[in-house]
């Protein structure tokens, strides 16, 4: 591991000393060593591929599979296998397409975007925080809060792009690569990723446009696209141009437009869909909006709240405990309801497989797994509301074990407080506007 942040550390510095020169050299970077590291780093119960192979199958080969596709690589023998379809729920009845790559394009993947990544994050700007070292949702969340609450940017586009992921387009991005990376082996090995076939329902497709889901150079990739299409549109042509003071926060495709002067957040409002449109990308008509959070009050009989969902939170505007308008959030109903229906079909599946002890354990992990996400300033009583539904379901699953209903509210009580307490909600993310 050592040895990788080393390779990453000499690629960020030839970035850094040729900011204005296309790199050509890069896999030169990607040798044994590396992909073994990045083999390790891959997750080792992740679904397989169309070849049915586990990391485990793999792993017992490595020795030899390794050299052989690195030798591949290199000579431009590889060929991108295609790519498992599968869907999973959304969370509001809708299914999301998710690929599944073999193990060992997994860790090819994962080899180029670790020798891309430094040079993009030369580029990339602190705005953006999906899939990025050093970057989460809670850094967006809280920088989302110092832009609003703190420096008043009241008028907020909350966008939603249609199928982001399905609709890249290929040749826009092989331009927006060209700006930066012209390595023969490097890009050949991207066009294949590309043009890999989708496997689905016994079927093979070949897109013509998008990046596949599930893929581990696609993040980095959707990355790319969007700061030449959005974020650097954004801070070089548009902010320069506006009356008053804006900020952009992106994480992935998922971002938020916020700025002080009603007239820009407008202007703003109607190029955007011409901008995304000019590189194959849509705005969902209906779920785009601008928003005024300087409206008082909870909006006015047949008016909708003010209020937006960002990152699995709603955000609404509300006092600090000094009196003054900040920006709060609470677990968005969507997610909390997605959660609770998670959490009811394990229960219901693993209530006579597991012991007492076990299923508590397991359910306590996956209650602080909730927890340490969802716990932030001024949620506490979604998260509470989380727990008390949490133990009304262990109620509700343990009287449908068969037999007699032996498992009265007092009884459960006394398990989840007493005998074998269940875990109780805690903020884990404390941010400071709470007392601005």
């Amino acid at each position: 591991m050592e040895k990788v942040l080393t390779v990453e550390m000499q690629i960020a510095e030839r970035a850094r000393k040729y900011p204005e020169e296309t790199l050509t050299n890069l896999h030169e970077f990607i040798d044994v060593p590396l992909l073994h590291a990045c083999f390790d780093s891959l997750n080792k119960r992740g679904a397989s591929g169309v070849d049915a192979e586990t990391w485990k199958d793999y792993n017992d080969q490595r020795g030899e599979r390794i050299p052989q596709l690195l030798a591949a690589f290199k000579s431009g023998k590889y060929r991108a296998p295609n790519i498992r379809r599968v869907y999973i729920p959304k969370g509001d009845g809708k299914l999301r397409p998710l690929g599944l790559p073999t193990v060992e394009d997994k860790l090819l993947g994962t080899a180029v975007s670790r020798v891309l990544t430094p040079v993009y994050e030369q580029l990339f700007y602190p705005t953006s925080y999906g899939f990025r070292p050093g970057k989460s949702q809670h850094q967006a969340l809280e920088e989302l809060s110092r832009e609003v609450s703190l420096k008043g940017k009241r008028y907020i586009i909350d966008a939603d792009m249609q199928n982001y992921f399905g609709s890249i387009d290929h040749q826009c991005l092989r331009e927006f690569l060209d700006r930066r990376i012209k390595d023969g082996v490097i890009r050949k090995m991207i066009d294949k990723w590309l043009k890999a076939g989708v496997l689905e329902n016994g079927q093979v497709m070949y897109p013509t446009e998008g990046t596949p889901q599930g893929g581990t150079i696609s993040p980095l990739i959707s990355n790319i696209y969007l700061h030449y299409v959005l974020d650097e549109w954004f801070k070089e042509q548009i902010q320069p141009l506006l009356n008053g003071e804006s900020f952009i926060i992106r994480f992935a495709d998922d971002f938020l437009l916020g700025f002080t002067n009603k007239e820009d957040a407008i202007r703003v409002m109607q190029v955007l869909p011409k901008r995304l449109g000019k590189f194959g990308l849509t705005l969902h008509p209906e779920k785009t909006r601008l928003i005024d959070l300087k409206e008082e009050g909870k909006g006015q009989q047949g008016q909708e709240k003010k209020t937006f969902d960002f990152l699995g939170f709603t955000h609404y505007m509300g006092k600090s405990r000094k009196g003054k308008c900040i920006l709060k959030r609470k677990t968005s109903s969507k997610k909390l309801n997605a959660s609770l229906k998670r959490t009811s079909e394990w229960i219901k599946l693993n209530r006579h497989k597991l012991s007492m002890p076990v299923l508590i354990a397991d359910l306590n992990q996956k209650l602080r797994g909730h927890y340490a996400y969802y716990g932030v300033t001024f949620n506490s009583r979604r998260l509470n509301s989380y727990y008390y539904q949490t133990r009304r379901l262990l109620h509700k699953w343990l009287n449908h074990r068969g037999g007699k209903r032996v498992w009265t509210w007092e009884k459960v009580a006394k398990l989840t407080e007493e005998w074998i307490p269940l875990e109780k909600p805690r903020i884990y993310h404390s941010y400071q506007l709470a007392k601005p």
